[in-house]
């Protein structure tokens, strides 16, 4: 299957964004699942988890006035042994903090600028989060083969 225009046309810029960012962690063997709730009241625009159970946090910013309005992303800290920020190249990416990752990407693929300090999670809260993706990506699989499922209910 070859990608078409047509298939990004409904998206919006920032699911254009996380879109290329999974392709981009998926060549690195990091999976993912895009609007990820760690805990009441956050959700991180993706979530990924690598080979060793790595868990990185990826915010996908489309503008400066996204980024401005954006006061929840220190609390997915908490929540991952690296964070980034992903940007389409014509972002001013000198708004973004330099203690944290950089990715630039578009629909298709992306590229990791910068990598942040690994900050690892204790393992109550690895195990915690590690299971929590994995019950919320079967859930999400399980609703797109039966939408009028169990996993409707929930």
């Amino acid at each position: 299957m070859t990608d078409t225009a047509s298939e990004t046309n409904l998206l919006q810029p920032g699911q254009l964004i996380a879109r290329g960012v999974c392709r981009l962690l998926a060549s690195h063997d990091f999976w993912c699942l895009e609007e990820f709730v760690p805990a009441r009241g956050l959700r991180m625009d993706v979530m990924a988890i690598g080979p060793k159970g790595e868990l990185w946090c990826v915010e996908c910013k489309s503008s400066r006035a996204d980024f401005m309005s954006d006061t929840k992303w220190q609390g997915y800290l908490d929540y991952c042994d690296r964070f980034f920020w992903a940007v389409d190249p014509e972002f001013p990416v000198d708004l973004l903090p330099a203690q944290s990752g950089l990715i630039l990407a578009d629909a298709w693929g992306g590229e990791i600028l910068r990598y942040p300090d690994v900050s690892r999670l204790a393992g109550a809260r690895r195990k915690a989060m590690t299971l929590k993706l994995a019950r919320d990506t079967a859930r999400r699989l399980q609703a797109l083969r039966d939408p009028a499922g169990p996993s409707a209910l929930l």
